[in-house]
C-alpha cells in the first residue's frame, strides 16, 4: 500500500513540476531547493555563462499572489548589503517567476549542522549584522514581519561571511517614504509571521511596526544560545489554540527568566524593544553598541571564524587524518611521520580551545612537513574525506568557502580590533535617545 502511495505522490510531484522550462529566454530550471512564505525555490542555471542563480516559482493561479509585490521590494531596498539582487521577474507559462542571487545556507541550517547551539561569540557576530539588515529595512520604510533564521542566509564565495536577508512576501511599508508619516495604530490584526518568533503584541493582535521586527530579533538570538525557546512544542487542538498557548507563556516569561544564564545584554535588549511605542523609532546605535561591548569585554576577534567554520574544519580535519593514517600504515616515510605529528598537533590544539584563532592552521587542507611538498595524493585523500561526510557537511563545505578564505587570511594577518573596551554594560537611559531629530550621544566608534 504504502508503494502505491508514494507512486502517486510522485507522480503529482512531476505533473506539478515544469519540466525544462526556461526562465526569461536564458535561465534553466533545476532541482528544488527551497520553500518561502509564497512558493518554492529552485536552483537555476544561466544558459550562456552557466552561472547558478535562485529562481522563485509562484503558480499564476495561487489564491493570494505575492510574487510580483515580493520582486517590487527588492528592487526598492537594492544596493543594501545583504539584500539579494532581482535579475529578472515575469510570467513563464503558468508560473510567476523571480530569478534572483543563489546564495548559501540558512541560519536555520547552520544552527542545525552545529548541533543547534551557538557560541556567545557566534551569536554575537551575527546580532551585529542582523541589526544592520533590519535598520537598512526599516530606513527604507518597511518591516519585515517574518524575522526568523530560515529568511537569513549566509553569502557564498567572497561573500560568504556575510548574512543576507530574504523572503519580503509579507513586509509591509510602516510609513510614507516622503513623509515618514506612520501608519495609524490598529487592533485586532490576524498573526503575520511565524508565532514563535512573533512579538507579544503581534499575538494580541495590534498592528505591526519596526518594534515587533526588533523583538522577534531577540527570541531569534536567545533561540540560539538557549538551543529552544520556552513555548516550542506545546500541544493543542487547532492552530488558534495554539497561538494563544504561545503567547500566554511569552507573556509570563520575563526577559529576565528567558535570558537566565546569558549575558545581561540580552535582557536588556529584549526589555528595551518591549518598552517601545507602536510608532517609536528604535535606537539602533544603542542595541548594536549592547553587543559590541559585550563582544570586546569577552575578548572575542572579529574574525568572522562561526561555529560551523570551526565545526567544518574539524570534522574534515578528522576524516583527513583517519584515511591518511589507513595509508600511511601501508608505507610512511620519515617525512610522512613528521607531517603526521604537526597535523594531529594542531588539531589538539584546536579542540581544547576553538576560540583561539592563532592555533588554527593556515588551510583546512594537510599541512606538509617545512621544506616539503604536499604529494597529489593527499589533496586526493582530502577532497575524498570531503565528500565523505554527511550530506549536510559536504554541503556546508561548499557553500561556506568564502569562510574558510577569511580563516586562512585571519591565521597569517591578525585583524585589528574595532573595538573601544566597555567595563560594564550600558543601561539605557530616555535622555540618551535622539531628542526632536538630534543623534544619539552615544558614541560611535564603529563608524
Amino acid at each position: 500500500m504504502s508503494h502505491i502511495l508514494y507512486l502517486f505522490y510522485l507522480i503529482a510531484e512531476l505533473s506539478w513540476f515544469p519540466v525544462d522550462l526556461r526562465i526569461g529566454n536564458k535561465y534553466r530550471l533545476g532541482r528544488k531547493i527551497g520553500s518561502g512564505s509564497f512558493g518554492d525555490i529552485y536552483l537555476g542555471t544561466n544558459i550562456i555563462s552557466g552561472e547558478e542563480v535562485a529562481i522563485k516559482l509562484e503558480s499564476v493561479r495561487a489564491k493570494h499572489p505575492q510574487l510580483e509585490y515580493e520582486a517590487r521590494v527588492y528592487k526598492i531596498l537594492a544596493g543594501g548589503v545583504g539584500i539579494p539582487f532581482v535579475r529578472w521577474y515575469g510570467t513563464e507559462c503558468d508560473y510567476n517567476a523571480m530569478v534572483i542571487d543563489l546564495l548559501g545556507p540558512s541560519l536555520e541550517d547552520l544552527f542545525n549542522f552545529c548541533n543547534r547551539k551557538f557560541s556567545l561569540k557566534t551569536v554575537l557576530l551575527l546580532a551585529d549584522q542582523l541589526l544592520a539588515r533590519i535598520e537598512f529595512i526599516h530606513a527604507k520604510s518597511f518591516i519585515h514581519r517574518d524575522i526568523k533564521p530560515d529568511n537569513f542566509l549566509m553569502g557564498i564565495g567572497k561573500r560568504g561571511n556575510q548574512v543576507n536577508v530574504i523572503d519580503f512576501g509579507l513586509a509591509k511599508k510602516f510609513r510614507d517614504p516622503r513623509t515618514h508619516m506612520h501608519i495609524p495604530y490598529r487592533e485586532n490584526k490576524n498573526l503575520t509571521g511565524t508565532a514563535r518568533y512573533a512579538s507579544v503584541n503581534t499575538h494580541l493582535g495590534v498592528e505591526q511596526s519596526r518594534r515587533d521586527d526588533l523583538e522577534s530579533l531577540g527570541y531569534v538570538l536567545m533561540y540560539f544560545c538557549r538551543g529552544s525557546l520556552p513555548w516550542q512544542g506545546l500541544k493543542a487542538a487547532t492552530k488558534k489554540q495554539k497561538y494563544d498557548r504561545i503567547m500566554e507563556k511569552k507573556m509570563t516569561t520575563p526577559a529576565e527568566i528567558l535570558c537566565r544564564g546569558f549575558p545581561a545584554e540580552f535582557s536588556l535588549y529584549l526589555n528595551y524593544t518591549r518598552s517601545l511605542r507602536f510608532d517609536d523609532k528604535p535606537d539602533y546605535t544603542y542595541l548594536r553598541k549592547l553587543f559590541r561591548d559585550l563582544f570586546v569585554r569577552d575578548g572575542f576577534q572579529y574574525d568572522y571564524v562561526f561555529d560551523w567554520t570551526m565545526f567544518k574544519y574539524n570534522q574534515t580535519h578528522t576524516a583527513i587524518s583517519n584515511r591518511n593514517g589507513e595509508a600511511e600504515q601501508i608505507e610512511e616515510s620519515p617525512e610522512d611521520k613528521d607531517t603526521r605529528a604537526t597535523r594531529s598537533g594542531t588539531a589538539v590544539a584546536v579542540s581544547q580551545n576553538p576560540q583561539q584563532i592563532g592555533t588554527v592552521p593556515s588551510t583546512s587542507r594537510p599541512v606538509a612537513a617545512s621544506g616539503t611538498t604536499p604529494s597529489r595524493r593527499k589533496v586526493t585523500d582530502w577532497q575524498a574525506a570531503r565528500d565523505a561526510l554527511d550530506p549536510m557537511a559536504a554541503d556546508i563545505a561548499r557553500r561556506a568557502a568564502g569562510a574558510d578564505r577569511v580563516l586562512r587570511s585571519s591565521a597569517k594577518t591578525p585583524t585589528p580590533n574595532p573595538y573601544a573596551p566597555a567595563p560594564q554594560p550600558m543601561q539605557y537611559r530616555k535622555e540618551d535617545a535622539p531628542q526632536n531629530g538630534a543623534s544619539s550621544n552615544i558614541p560611535q566608534q564603529w563608524y
